[in-house]
C-alpha cells in the first residue's frame, strides 16, 4: 500500500489557545476541532501519516499540537510557531524546548495576516530564520499574494540555506482562471531555487469562490508547479479543517489523487505522496 503523508493538518482548541483570526467568524470553523474527528475519514482517504501545522501565532497553539502529536502514533511532526521578532527568545526556545522535541519539524508564521507583505524581511526576523537554517529546520510560507512570493525570494538571498515550502501553492489565481499571471511568473523564478518546495494543499478553498470548484479548475495549477518544481520538490496536504468549507476530508484527498494520477507515473507519485515530505521535514520514516 502506498504510504501518504498529509503535511497540512490543523487542530484548534479554544480552551487551550487564542485564535484571533477566528474571532467573529460565522462559518463552521468557529469551534474547537480535535484530531479524533478525522480518524475515519483519514482511513477512507488512505492517509497513513501526518504533520500538523500551526494555526495561531502563539506558543499555546504550538504546545497543544506537540502534545497531541505525542499521543497519536500516525502523527510524526509539528510545524510550530516561534517569536521571530525576538531572536534571543527564539534561540532560547529552540535550545531549551523545541530542538529536543522529536515532533518539532519546522515553523510558520501567519504572514498573510500581517499588514506588511515584507514582514519576513525585518532584521530580527531574518536573524531568527538564520537560526532555523543553522539547525536544518524548514519554514512554511503561508502567502496569499504575489508580493509574498517577492518577499521570500529576497529571504532566499539573505538566508540561502533555509529550506522553504509554499503552503497552498501561495494561492494561485484559480477563481479568475488566470493562467498564470504574476503568480506564475514569480513561481517560475522561485522554482529555480533548489530550496523552494511546493505544497499541493488548500486549493479547494484558495482565494474563496470555492463553491462548485472542480478538479478540472485546480488541475492546471498543480500541473504548472509539477512542471516547474519537478516531482522531487512537491508534496501534499489536506488543510483540514479549513478544507471542509469546500469538501469533506476524504473527498478533498480523492480530488487530489485524481489530479495527480492523471499527471504522474507510479514512481513520481510515491515521491509526491511520501518521499519528498519525509525528506523535507526530516521525519525519519
Amino acid at each position: 500500500m502506498q504510504r501518504i503523508i498529509d503535511t497540512h493538518i490543523h487542530i484548534w482548541d479554544f480552551s487551550r489557545a487564542d485564535y484571533p483570526w477566528l474571532k467573529g467568524d460565522t462559518s463552521i470553523l468557529n469551534r474547537t476541532y480535535s484530531i479524533s474527528e478525522i480518524e475515519e475519514e483519514r482511513k477512507i482517504a488512505g492517509v497513513t501519516d501526518g504533520v500538523m501545522v500551526q494555526a495561531s501565532c502563539n506558543l499555546d497553539d504550538t504546545r497543544l499540537m506537540l502534545e497531541v502529536a505525542s499521543q497519536n502514533e500516525w502523527l510524526h511532526g509539528v510545524v510550530c510557531w516561534l517569536p521571530l521578532m525576538n531572536t534571543k527568545e527564539t534561540e532560547r526556545l529552540l535550545q531549551e524546548e523545541f530542538l529536543p522535541n522529536p515532533y518539532f519539524v519546522g515553523m510558520r508564521h501567519l504572514i498573510h495576516d500581517e499588514p506588511d507583505t515584507e514582514w519576513l524581511l525585518q532584521p530580527a526576523v531574518i536573524e531568527s530564520l538564520k537560526l532555523l537554517a543553522k539547525n536544518n529546520k524548514p519554514y512554511d510560507i503561508v502567502g496569499v499574494k504575489p508580493e509574498h512570493i517577492e518577499t521570500v525570494l529576497k529571504v532566499a538571498e539573505l538566508v540561502p540555506e533555509l529550506r522553504m515550502v509554499f503552503d497552498h501553492l501561495n494561492t494561485p489565481p484559480i477563481p479568475a482562471k488566470e493562467k498564470y499571471g504574476r503568480w506564475g511568473e514569480l513561481m517560475k523564478v522561485a522554482a529555480q531555487h533548489k530550496n523552494f518546495h511546493a505544497k499541493i494543499s488548500g486549493l479547494g478553498t484558495a482565494s474563496g469562490s470555492f463553491e462548485d470548484r472542480t478538479t478540472e479548475d485546480i488541475k492546471p495549477y498543480v500541473a504548472f508547479v509539477l512542471e516547474h518544481f519537478g516531482a522531487e520538490r512537491c508534496f501534499c496536504g489536506g488543510d483540514w479543517p479549513v478544507s471542509v468549507l469546500a469538501n469533506t476530508y476524504s473527498n478533498t484527498w480523492r480530488n487530489t489523487k485524481t489530479i495527480l494520477a492523471s499527471l504522474l507515473g507510479e514512481t513520481e507519485l510515491k515521491k509526491v505522496y511520501f518521499t519528498n515530505a519525509n525528506r523535507f521535514y526530516n521525519l525519519g520514516l
